[in-house]
Order: C-alpha cells, then structure tokens, then sequence
C-alpha cells in the first residue's frame, strides 16, 4: 500500500491517511452558523486524514463575505460541536481555519456596529458579492490603531479556545490568500509606518503575535498555519525580497514548533508559480511539518512523499466534487468533475449530492 494512505502521526494526533482536505469557502452558514447541512458535508469527507474547514472568522469584524460561519458566539460554538463529531465518528480528525477577511470585505455581509479593518487605509480592487445587493466595489478599510491590533489579535486567542470547546482537533491560522494576515504581509496593503510596518521584519510581526497568542492558548501542537507567497490573490502583489522576507518569516516560525506550514501553490489555478527553490527554503527554514497545497494530483503526492518534500498532501476542488476522494485515489477511480456554479449557493446542490463512487456505480 502507498505511504499516502498509511496513518500518520501529526504531533501526537493519529491521522487515517496522509491526506487533507483543503480549506473552501462553502457560504453555507446561514446567519454565520454552522448548521446540519454542514456537518453532513464535512462528515462525507471524513474519509480523509485531515479536515481543514472553510474560512471561520473569528469575530463579527471578520465576516467579510455572505454566509461564512463564524466561532465567536455559543450558538456557533454548539453549531461546530455537532460537526465535529459527525467527522470523528467517519474517522478524521479536524482543524478549523481561523480566517478574518480584513479590508476583503462589506458592510452588507456585517452586522451593525461591526468595522471593516486593515493594516492601512487602502481598499481591495474588485468587487464583494452581498445577497442584498449582489457585487459592491470593496470599500475603503480604517487603518487600525495599535487597540484594533491588540484587540485582533485577541480574537483570534478567543476563537482558538472556543475552537477546541466545539471539539476541534487544533486550529490554521490563515495567514494567505490576501486576508488580514496576508494583508499585513505584503507593502500593496500595509503602508504603515510604525512597529507594524516599513521592513519585512515589521509586516511579519502581527503574524507572529497570532502565532505566539494562539499557540500559548491552546499549545503549539494543535496550532497550524497557512501561507501564501507569491499569492496575488485578492490585492496581493509582488514586491522586491518577497522570497526573503517569505524564508525569514518561516525560519522565524521555527521555535513555535507548531503543527504544521501549509504552503500554498495556486499556480494551477492561474496565480503565478511559487518555485522549487522558495519552498525548499520555506521548508528548511521551518523545520517542521509541511502540508503541500494546489494542483495535487495521486501522481504528485506520492512523489513529493517520496522525495521528502512534504509530509501532508491537501486536495480542494477534488474533495469538493468526490465525497469518498481517498477510496476513489487508493482505487484509481475516476473523479466527478466540481459544479463552479454551486461553489457559493446556499442549499445542498453542489454540496452534499455528489455522489459516491459506489453510488455512481448502483445507479
């Protein structure tokens, strides 16, 4: 049997498999709660070694887009305690995502009294889909003050805690793909000129503080991250010593010792490539437990298995469209194909009834 289905030991949490489902966005979460539809979803998948959940803010701030679930209320925490053991009875284990979507944001997915925040004054390009009003240009952000970044980063804590209530096995914290983070990160976003900004060391430190919050809170083991270089999602651009300041930021991760870098490659989905040699050096520099993420196929994952390159391998779209994704890759089943037009609608089109290879095979 291949090393990609065998049990793998995460920090002293046993896994089936070596393979993870990725992160998506779903909308399902009417009013921001997570509900029965999703724990069904995330329980057909409970095939997989790792759950990573979709985006969940961790506060009404972070409810950036229609329907995300959040993990800042009793009635979202009861909401995830049912999801999360509908996935352990299938066999996964599970991390929530804690993802504030910062300046990718409008204030018709918010809640009165919420503020859109970000490291600088600076809108997003693009629009914001709403359910009132449909796409909206993003507006333009309040730069946060020292206070906005304490009390950020406290709900993260906050979130990190009410995730392990709920019965999750650990959190990743989402620091890509253009979210607050991210938006720290790189100059397009960050302007600032205080401890928070100007040099890379700087636009690193927010990151850091999470990390070092969050860990603290609920040990480093059950603590993960996600990271974006070279990511041009949402806003993000390309600035001079981004590899550098991407290796500096993973080395500094280091004495964390946290669970795991999820490292994203979009490049199959049109971002530009995130080479080689940036992930060789990401991987050193961090010294821990890489997740590979983005375009993975059975073929990709076995060999960056067998050249050491990684120890995890997360699959998104495919796990979207395939329920029992790991028996249809042990196998060599065909995939179904994903419906890009039920990616964000609410209900179970697209979500819940795709069907089984065993299913498909009845019928």
């Amino acid at each position: 049997m291949s090393l990609l289905f065998a049990p793998y030991t995460l920090k002293g949490l046993t896994l089936q498999n070596r393979i993870v489902m990725a992160p998506m966005t779903r909308s399902r979460a009417i009013d921001n709660l997570p509900n029965d539809l999703m724990a069904e979803y995330y329980a057909q998948r409970g095939n997989a070694g790792l759950i990573i959940t979709e985006g969940v803010a961790p506060s009404a701030n972070g409810l950036g887009y229609a329907r995300i679930p959040g993990l800042f209320s009793e009635d979202q925490v009861k909401g995830w305690k049912t999801v999360t053991a509908r996935v352990h009875e299938a066999g996964a284990k599970i991390f929530a995502q804690l993802m504030h979507t910062g300046r990718v944001s409008h204030p018709d997915n918010m809640a009165e009294g919420t503020e859109i925040v970000a490291p600088s004054a600076i809108a997003a390009p693009g629009e914001m889909y709403t359910d009132t009003k449909g796409p909206q240009a993003h507006p333009e952000p309040k730069a946060m003050s020292l206070e906005d970044i304490a009390q950020a980063q406290q709900e993260f804590v906050d979130a990190a805690k009410n995730a392990i209530q709920a019965g999750f096995d650990g959190v990743e914290i989402h620091g890509a793909n253009g979210y607050l983070l991210d938006q720290f990160l790189n100059p397009a976003s960050n302007q600032r000129s205080d401890a928070y900004g100007g040099s890379a060391e700087n636009r690193a430190r927010f990151v850091l503080e999470v990390v070092e919050k969050v860990s603290a809170a609920i040990g480093p083991e059950k603590t993960g991250i996600r990271l974006s270089p070279f990511g041009v999602f949402n806003g993000m651009e390309d600035y001079d010593g981004q590899e550098e300041a991407f290796v500096a930021l993973a080395e500094a991760l280091r004495p964390y010792h946290l669970a795991y870098l999820h490292l994203v490659d979009h490049e199959s989905m049109g971002a530009p490539p995130v080479g080689e040699t940036i992930k060789a050096k990401m991987r050193k520099a961090f010294d821990g437990v890489l997740i590979a993420s983005g375009g993975l196929d059975k073929a990709k994952a076995e060999t960056l298995l067998a050249e050491e390159k990684a120890e995890l391998f997360a699959f998104g779209r495919d796990f979207l469209a395939n329920p029992d994704l790991v028996a249809r890759l042990k196998q060599d089943l065909p995939l179904n194909s994903p419906d890009f037009d039920t990616f964000y609608t609410p209900g179970e089109k697209g979500y819940t009834d795709y069907p089984t290879a065993a299913a498909a095979s009845i019928a």
